[in-house]
């Protein structure tokens, strides 16, 4: 299996980037392709003793800036690293792309030149968060801020299809997210999803509301992009914040009491690591892409390449794709 890896993506890039890579291939088994530079990634990998082996490098000068329009990637971006890793995941050359950089131009990148699953509306970046009782991916979070009912329903599809073939959850809960429980609850939009929802043969659960969303009891929560990115944003605040207080409290609990606790902190700290998943999956796009945290690091990096191999193993553009073509196929019998 060969994973493509923006290797001048994020804020650690290149040398986390090398390094989460070259674990991934001796404890993965993958074969990676950097893109990039390739005097400054040998140079990287000499200087700090890292081995290049199963891994090779598409040279490019070219480093797609953080600040440019996203839509720049699939015009004077298609040479720099991103835009090249994407050409090479489009072309066939890899089986996956992973890229720390630039959200909104790996969505216009991955639905432009990897291009979406035939059926599929619309490209949903798709954040896996920590719950108490397991954690849950939540799509869209913020790609698309204006959705349709359908919309909805697809990313429904996409989340469950992610959660059972990457994560290993049968039949995973759907939920809706809403300002209330009941069905008519919340705009038109949540309205007419609920009723599609309710027929999509999907584990459907009903609505949730946010304050709900920490119990993790459902698997996929499905939104507009708009919401999804303000919940998403709000979460990761929050997880900070009582990580600050959990370390000021125990910071006068004495060494006694923290011998006590320590064991619980570390888990906790654990279950909130976002290194611990790698990044965000874009589905909807004919081959997996994965977008890993701004600020990773080598152990973000090696998780994202091990998602990413998940994604392949599962065939989950492939469990998409068949579904996609299902509802095609319905909806032309419905018009007959």
């Amino acid at each position: 299996m060969i994973i493509i890896v923006d290797a001048f993506g994020g804020d650690n890039a290149p040398l986390e980037v090398i390094k989460g890579c070259a674990q991934a291939v001796e404890k993965l088994g993958v074969n990676i392709i950097l893109t990039g530079s390739s005097s400054k990634i040998e140079k990287c990998a000499a200087d700090n003793g890292i081995s290049l082996r199963g891994i090779e490098i598409a040279h490019t000068d070219d480093v797609f800036d953080i600040h440019e329009k996203p839509n720049e990637i699939v015009k004077s971006g298609k040479n720099s690293s991103m835009g090249l890793g994407l050409s090479l995941l489009a072309d066939g050359k890899g089986d996956a792309f992973v890229s720390a950089g630039s959200t909104g131009a790996l969505v216009m990148g991955a639905t432009f030149i990897v291009k979406r699953i035939k059926g599929i509306k619309r490209v949903a970046p798709s954040p896996i968060l920590p719950g108490d009782k397991g954690s849950f991916i939540l799509l869209d979070a913020g790609a698309n801020t204006e959705c349709r009912p359908e919309m909805l329903a697809q990313f429904a599809v996409m989340g469950s299809a992610y959660m059972e073939k990457v994560m290993g959850i049968k039949s995973p809960k759907v939920a809706l997210l809403n300002i209330g429980a009941e069905e008519t609850k919340g705009r038109e939009l949540e309205i007419e999803s609920y009723k599609l929802l309710s027929e999509s043969g999907l584990n459907f659960v009903g609505n949730i509301e946010p304050r709900d969303l920490p119990k993790g009891e459902v698997s996929v929560v499905v939104t507009d992009g708009f919401t999804g990115n303000v919940v998403l944003k709000l979460y990761e605040g929050m997880g900070s914040f009582f990580a600050k207080k959990i370390k000021w409290i125990f910071s006068g609990a004495g060494v006694l009491g923290a011998l006590f606790s320590i064991g619980k902190i570390k888990a906790f700290k654990e279950q909130m690591d976002y290194r611990k998943v790698g990044g965000s999956a874009l589905l909807g796009v004919r081959k997996p892409v994965i977008k890993a945290h701004g600020s990773s690091d080598a152990k973000a990096f090696f998780n994202a390449v091990r998602q990413a191999k998940k994604c392949v193993d599962g065939s989950v553009t492939k469990v998409i794709e068949d579904y996609a073509a299902r509802l095609a196929g319905s909806d032309k019998n419905g018009e007959n």
